[in-house]
């Protein structure tokens, strides 16, 4: 099992910046790989980005230069440093952990969800 939590969402203006946080524990196995991925109601859960159990990111086109993800896995912290933020970005950010060695933007490839923190960027 992987408990998880994210904090550090907010209200910004476009063009801002925000830095939401993600503290996990629990089992290695189930964590090999984690990433960040957000919802808007009506639409569904898409990947943002992710880093494989070596360490490599890789991020969605549409965050890629904007985004970025990193970890520190001696405080059991994922992080997400949102640069230039756009009004669609506006989303729920999940933070997510897989089994797997590199998880996919799929959401499929992600075992276990933290419970989300609302980012929501205004004119």
């Amino acid at each position: 099992q992987v408990q998880l939590m994210e904090s550090g969402g907010g209200s910004v203006q476009a063009g801002e910046s925000l830095n939401p946080t993600c503290k996990y524990s629990g089992a290695p196995e189930y964590r090999e790989s984690m990433g960040w991925f957000r919802h808007v109601p009506g639409k569904e859960r898409e990947g943002v980005a992710t880093v494989d159990v070596n360490g490599t990111p890789r991020y969605a086109s549409f965050v890629k230069g904007r985004f970025t993800i990193s970890q520190d896995s001696a405080k059991n912290t994922l992080y997400l440093l949102m640069t230039n933020l756009k009004l669609e970005d506006s989303a729920k950010y999940y933070c997510g952990a897989s089994t797997r060695a590199s998880a996919s933007f799929y959401p499929s490839s992600i075992g276990f969800w933290g419970r989300g923190a609302q980012v929501t960027v205004s004119s």
